[in-house]
Parts: structure tokens; C-alpha cells; sequence
């Protein structure tokens, strides 16, 4: 018996050691259900919508109009009465210190989430008030943190376009300065560019994700601090990508860098979730406030 005993506990030893050895990874995997969880008891965003955006604004009507908006995320408001307009074909800087609500503009009007009070209008549509399939058509974003797939330099360029042609993602490579680039890869636009890109290097990262925008062709651009983590040489490419995007679009940029946003057709200074000074780069200067010290 005592032999038979023996031998029982040293065959449980190693189930045992093993299961000690996953407990770590248990513990992670419980942390990352709860956040998974978390995230499904989120309520969905109301898709009701019925209304259709007209294809252009009426005579005197601005492209894009924020009307007394209001945001909070939960208790805590973070923006109070904002109001700006875009003509269409205009470009708007938002700039003023960290955590001034640029950044929340951006996704309100790309309805990421809806405004506590006040509305958000394309050609005199409240957005909330069109399907956001049709609102998706209308906008594209570039972020400073470019999301990209383990899969082909073609399919990340064409990630969400049905059918998109070679030709139709070599252009928009041309235009977002890219083409050269893909050409020197192993297969060109069939190479493997690895998990989130990371056979790339920012600025490369970068400009796919312009020619991805390029090949969508909306109307309205938002682009939220795309330039700020390159490096000198890249930053000038990328720019460069950027002012061919923006041509003949609507475009709200979000930026610290004289060089983006100098040329606005309006700059909007944010301050601790208000506009506190608005104009031109010139006009903005002669006030010698925030935007100078900025």
C-alpha cells in the first residue's frame, strides 16, 4: 500500500507543477475577459438615422458646423459651447495644450460618440440623424498611431475598398508618396509587411495609411496629430502626402507643428475644452495670446 501510495503522489506531482506553471497565465487571461466583458456591456451607439446627406451644401451653407456643443465623458464635461464652421474645401486647425478637447472633436464628428448637448451638422444634416454606414462613406481618418494587418501592402491600401484595382492603389501609393518605397520591399505590393507593420518604419507606416485614405476619396478629412512622431526626413514626406490628400477636401487637422498648420483657412486654439482665440496664423499672432506662446 505504502509503495502504491508513493507511486500516486509522484504521478499527481506533474499535473500538479503544471497547473502551478499556468497560473500566471490564467490570472491574464481573467484580466482580459473582464476587459472583453467590459466591453460587450457597453450600450451601442443608436443607428437610427434615416436621413440622406445631400451630395452638396446648399449656396452659403458651411460644409461642417459644430453648434454650441457640449461633451462629457460620464460626470465630467470636457467641452462647453463650441462653435465653429468649415467651408467645404477649407481647412481647419485645432491646436492649444493637451487635454483642451481637440481630440474629442475629431471623434464627434466622426461620431465615435454622440454630443451631450448641442449638434454636429454635415451640409445642414444633424449627423445623429444619418446612417452611420453612410456617415463612414463620408469621412477618413489618419491618426498618429497607424493600425496595419499581417497581411500584403495591396490589402492594407485596400482594406474596406471593394474590388480596388492595382492600378486604383498604385495611384494612391503615388499620391501619399509611398510607390517608391513598396517598390524596393521584397514583392512589392505582395510583400508580407508583419504583424502591425512592423517590417515598416513609422514614416512608411504613415503613408500607407494616407494612400489608404487616398483610395476612399471622401469628401472629409481628420487627422489628428499624423506627423508628430516622425522624424525629420519622414515628417517631409508624410507632409507632403498629407497636402495632396487634403486637396479638394474638407479637412480638420489636429497638430503641434508650425509647418501643418500654418496655411489653415481657420485655426481654433483650444483651452481646457473651449475656444478661447480663433483666425489665421497672421491674425492669431497679432493677438499675442495663446496661440503666440504656443
Amino acid at each position: 500500500y505504502v509503495l502504491g501510495v508513493l507511486l500516486f503522489v509522484f504521478d499527481l506531482f506533474g499535473p500538479l507543477k503544471a497547473l502551478y506553471g499556468e497560473a500566471s497565465r490564467l490570472t491574464v487571461m481573467n484580466a482580459a475577459l473582464d476587459r472583453i466583458e467590459a466591453v460587450l456591456d457597453e450600450p451601442e451607439l443608436p443607428d437610427t438615422g434615416k436621413q440622406h446627406l445631400p451630395s452638396q451644401a446648399q449656396p452659403g451653407q458651411p460644409e461642417v458646423q459644430f453648434s454650441d456643443v457640449a461633451f462629457a465623458y460620464q460626470d465630467k464635461e470636457v467641452l462647453h459651447h463650441i462653435n465653429f464652421a468649415m467651408k467645404k474645401n477649407s481647412m481647419t486647425a485645432l491646436v492649444g495644450p493637451s487635454g483642451g478637447g481637440k481630440s474629442t472633436i475629431a471623434n464627434l464628428l466622426a461620431r465615435l460618440w454622440d454630443v451631450k448637448s448641442g449638434s454636429v451638422t454635415i451640409r445642414g444634416v444633424d449627423i445623429r440623424n444619418v446612417p452611420l454606414s453612410e456617415l463612414m462613406d463620408q469621412i477618413s481618418m489618419v491618426f498618429q498611431r497607424v493600425y496595419l494587418f499581417q497581411d500584403t501592402i495591396y490589402n492594407n491600401i485596400a482594406f474596406g475598398i471593394e474590388n480596388a484595382t492595382l492600378e486604383q492603389v498604385e495611384q494612391a501609393a503615388r499620391i501619399a508618396n509611398a510607390h517608391e518605397f513598396i517598390l524596393q520591399t521584397e514583392h512589392g505590393y505582395q510583400t508580407i509587411i508583419g504583424d502591425r507593420g512592423g517590417k515598416l518604419s513609422g514614416g512608411q507606416r504613415q503613408r500607407l495609411s494616407i494612400a489608404r485614405a487616398v483610395l476612399k476619396n471622401p469628401p472629409i478629412m481628420i487627422l489628428d496629430e499624423a506627423t508628430s512622431a516622425l522624424d525629420t526626413e519622414s515628417e517631409k514626406l508624410v507632409q507632403e502626402a498629407l497636402d495632396n490628400l487634403m486637396k479638394n477636401r474638407t479637412s480638420i487637422v489636429i497638430a503641434h507643428r508650425l509647418s501643418t498648420i500654418k496655411n489653415a483657412d481657420l485655426i481654433c486654439v483650444f483651452h481646457e475644452g473651449e475656444i478661447v482665440e480663433r483666425g489665421t496664423h497672421e491674425e492669431l499672432l497679432s493677438l499675442n495670446g495663446i496661440y503666440t506662446k504656443l
